[in-house]
């Protein structure tokens, strides 16, 4: 067991690594190179066909025909809405922003879990959630739009947003993950995001000047980076962290989200130093470490 936790582990990290600079490389994308919607049905399209494919040169794994609609449905709506919110606030704030919401992952599945499954909301819980959302408020209410965030009130709430849902999903998959394998969570869930963006872009019409002509090569290399990796590899591993460990850890990981997106923002110029930002970070920190403290000494 402490093997497969430590594999557990691993995998969050390198996930949350890839997912960190997968901030970055949309921002350079977005709304330039190609649109949000675009973007949405390019990656869960890519990722639908390669676990398909991966999962031809696997062993099968048993599931029943309900698991499977659950998990297609649980794509369709949950995986579809959060990564489609994602990129579209991403595109109107700074990559700094966006992972700030990220990191608030944690709060959100204790506050759905307090809700929705009567779990014990202690003090020690309340104040870090109150911590955590005073830090997205100062993020939300005080950055200003400029050149690097074009719209960055809009884009922080759709940040924030995207992060309750991806809370949602990151609960149901867990309890789905009990009972199934994670290839077939991954077909399924991808094939379910993917039939959503297609309609969607069927609809809404495929904006993508990363096809153009003359052909630009840096773009594509980006736009392949963040398929192969932030995507497709990153949510390999993500059902390994989300089976061995438990939901609290695997949202903990977020850090290293922000922490990567920062760095790399202010290397790459997508970001400036900002002292509210900085606050915010640190609220939100402290907000998800007395969750999560809460929550182990319960365990």
């Amino acid at each position: 067991m402490k093997n497969k936790k430590l594999e557990a582990n691993l995998s969050m990290a390198v996930s949350k690594i890839f997912s960190g600079l997968n901030m970055n490389a949309l921002k350079y994308l977005l709304p330039l190179w190609m649109s949000p919607l675009t973007g949405a049905t390019l990656r869960c399209t890519f990722a639908a066909v390669a676990f398909w494919v991966i999962g031809w040169f696997m062993p099968p794994e048993k599931s029943s025909t309900k698991d499977k609609w659950l998990l297609f449905l649980l794509g369709a709506f949950g995986l579809y809405g959060f990564m489609f919110l994602y990129l579209a606030g991403l595109s109107k704030t700074t990559p700094v922003s966006s992972s700030i919401f990220t990191s608030l992952q944690p709060i959100w599945v204790f506050l759905i879990m307090i809700f929705l499954h009567k779990e014990k909301a202690t003090a020690k819980k309340v104040i870090g959630i109150s911590i955590g959302l005073i830090g997205a408020l100062v993020c939300i209410l005080t950055q200003q739009s400029d050149d690097l965030a074009s719209d960055a009130f809009m884009g922080n709430m759709l940040c924030l947003v995207s992060s309750v849902v991806y809370a949602i999903y990151l609960i149901l998959s867990h309890r789905i993950l009990t009972s199934i394998g994670a290839m077939t969570m991954l077909r399924y869930t991808f094939s379910g995001a993917a039939v959503s963006a297609i309609i969607v872009t069927m609809i809404t019409g495929f904006d993508a000047a990363v096809f153009s002509m003359p052909f630009h090569w840096t773009p594509f290399l980006i736009l392949m980076f963040v398929l192969i990796f932030p995507t497709t590899i990153s949510y390999m591993l993500l059902p390994v962290g989300l089976k061995y460990l438990k939901t609290t850890v695997v949202a903990i990981y977020g850090y290293l989200i922000l922490i990567v997106a920062t760095v790399a923002s202010l290397i790459l110029g997508q970001d400036r130093f900002s002292w509210t930002q900085t606050f915010a970070i640190i609220f939100i920190c402290i907000g998800v470490y007395l969750v999560e403290v809460a929550e182990s000494k319960e365990g």
